[in-house]
């Protein structure tokens, strides 16, 4: 995919005696002043390793769009970028949307650093080409951008934002008309259209953009609150952290639309500040994010946490624990998943005219229940974006739950992209019901394993940076492919599945298409037993391994003991990997 930087301002990878000419011609064409001076800074103070990597390459539309620090040069979020990524943008839809040129594209941004400004030459630019450009109206979450696209009829919607990535960080999302992510080959037509981009003082630029009215946010809420299942209780008792991002308002209102009781607000985090003071990274499944919300849980008797990240696509959850160090615990992404799914396969209407779906790095346990409710199930590539493109909208079925194991939850059609804010009134419904029962979401979890065994999942990363660690990967795919793993941790390996040629392999030779767009996955199946996914990561230097035991329980089974003996598993699995994976 074409990079942010055009041929006018940037190379590949500049070499030494290049590298001066190639910053003076960015620095020529950039439009923002602040920009030129940094890096006119950095030329007068010989700093020539960090212009290097400033100017190793682009920001490329990926998974998310783009993603990059706040500063100046190509490999950075900046107005420069900003203006040549929505020309980009603006081009594409102007030749492939029909009758485009003065339809609508709505703009929306976080609180993150550099978000409204941003914004801002987002929609002057769509607004000098032709196009009627719309503005959120404030600081809001990425779902109600999502919503908006196709709530107010736009040809496409930008967000700006870089979810829960570290504070430098701003990005850039594309929506397109159907208000899901960009897909192939949309966003490598989109990358080709932003490489023609030329000078950027060619580009026009028009007005600021026509604000939409704050009436969008009660629009949101009434929509994605008529879709949720009628809850039949509103008793409970929530604690809810924005970690510092732009979720609270627009969840404090949903929850007083749909009748809960207003929840605890961590104060110290309660406000949009996007040097996430009280946090070690803005994510809310880092170690710690949840620390202050749970301590307040205790303080005030609390029966659930709620954390959305940044900009409130995801949710965490937490739940009162006897028997965990501290009293509570943080539900993993798949447990939230087979919670959310479970309740929602049981009161779908039309079974058979329905879908579900999940990515092929969560817990294989959505398809299980899937099936036992008669629903369809799609399994997808890593990505929100695959879940929203590849079920409904190729199956021709009722979307009605798709999740991803990073906490990313899409628990109806109105949002077609993760959603924290409407996930967080579908949980608080779940454990106000679970409540009035006398029950507790973890008895819920211990339910849904004795009737389809408990289904345990864990990740861990191996962090491989630099030119070695990008090499070690790929030899490491290569070998992987070449010399095929016939056991792991005494597991005997039943199918290999590799995603970048589309086929799965059985033990007996017999070989399956997979249906899946090419990608640099492995999969190793050891019967209903176990299973292990290695790919590379899309977007650090990293190599990501997820792991999944399952372990029968019964309908009386001991649900703790399994718990053990899955985590027992599950760490012979991790020792018995690392040394395979790790550099030599």
């Amino acid at each position: 995919m074409g990079p942010v930087g055009g041929a006018s301002a940037v190379q590949a990878r500049p070499a030494d005696d290049d590298l001066v000419e190639v910053v003076e011609a960015w620095i020529a064409d950039d439009p923002d002043p602040a920009c030129r001076a940094e890096l006119r800074a950095l030329l007068d103070a010989g700093e020539r390793d960090e212009l290097s990597r400033r100017f190793r390459g682009s920001l490329h539309f990926g998974t998310a769009g783009l993603r990059g620090p706040v500063r100046a040069g190509p490999s950075g979020m900046n107005l420069a970028t900003v203006r040549r990524a929505s020309a980009g943008l603006a081009a594409y839809l102007a030749g492939s949307v029909p009758h485009a040129l003065g339809t609508r594209v709505v703009v929306g941004c976080d609180a993150r650093h550099g978000s409204q400004r941003f914004a801002d030459q987002t929609a002057r630019v769509f607004s000098g080409a032709g196009f009627r450009a719309l503005r959120l109206p404030g600081q809001l979450p990425t779902p109600l951008l999502a919503f908006a696209v196709r709530h107010l009829t736009c040809a496409a919607g930008v967000m700006i934002t870089a979810s829960h990535n570290p504070p430098q960080d701003n990005g850039y999302k594309v929506y397109l008309g159907n208000g899901a992510q960009i897909v192939p080959p949309a966003d490598e037509a989109i990358s080709t259209a932003i490489g023609r981009v030329g000078p950027l003082d060619r580009v026009r630029l028009g007005g600021p953009g026509e604000p939409v009215g704050v009436d969008i946010v009660g629009d949101y809420l009434a929509a994605i609150i008529a879709a949720l299942p009628p809850s039949v209780s509103h008793d409970i008792n929530t604690v809810y952290t924005p970690l510092h991002g732009v979720g609270r308002d627009v969840l404090l209102a949903g929850f007083e639309l749909a009748g809960f009781p207003a929840p605890h607000v961590v104060a110290t985090q309660g406000q949009p500040n996007p040097d996430f003071p009280t946090l070690p990274k803005p994510n809310p499944e880092e170690a710690g994010a949840l620390d202050l919300a749970i301590a307040d849980a205790r303080a005030v008797g609390a029966d659930l946490v709620l954390a959305n990240d940044p900009d409130a696509d995801r949710l965490a959850v937490a739940i009162p624990d006897g028997a965990r160090p501290g009293g509570w615990r943080v539900l993993r992404g798949d447990e939230l998943g087979a919670l959310l799914g479970d309740y929602l396969l049981a009161r779908a209407p039309s079974p058979e005219l329905t879908i579900t779906a999940t990515t092929i790095v969560s817990s294989g346990l959505l398809r299980r229940l899937a099936d036992a409710a008669g629903v369809g199930y799609a399994e997808t590539l890593t990505g929100f974006k695959w879940i929203m493109h590849d079920s409904a909208a190729r199956s021709g079925l009722r979307f009605l739950f798709g999740y991803e194991e990073a906490i990313g939850y899409a628990v109806n059609d109105i949002v077609r992209d993760k959603d924290g804010i409407s996930a967080a009134l579908l949980v608080a419904g779940i454990a106000a019901e679970a409540k009035q029962q006398g029950r507790t979401l973890a008895d819920r979890l211990d339910d849904i394993a004795r009737r389809f065994g408990l289904y345990a999942t864990e990740e861990f990363s191996l962090e491989l940076p630099g030119e070695a660690g990008e090499a070690h990967m790929t030899q490491l795919m290569a070998a992987l492919r070449t010399a095929p793993l016939a056991e792991i941790a005494g597991y005997a390996v039943t199918e290999i599945d590799d995603v970048a040629t589309g086929t799965r392999r059985h033990a007996d030779g017999h070989v399956e298409k997979l249906g899946l767009p090419p990608s640099d996955v492995l999969v190793w199946r050891c019967g209903e037993k176990a299973r292990v996914v290695v790919r590379p990561s899309g977007t650090e230097p990293k190599l990501k391994v997820y792991l999944q035991v399952v372990v029968p329980v019964g309908p009386a089974g001991d649900v703790p003991a399994a718990t053990a003996a899955a985590a027992r598993q599950l760490h012979r699995l991790k020792a018995d990997l690392v040394p395979l994976l790790e550099p030599k």
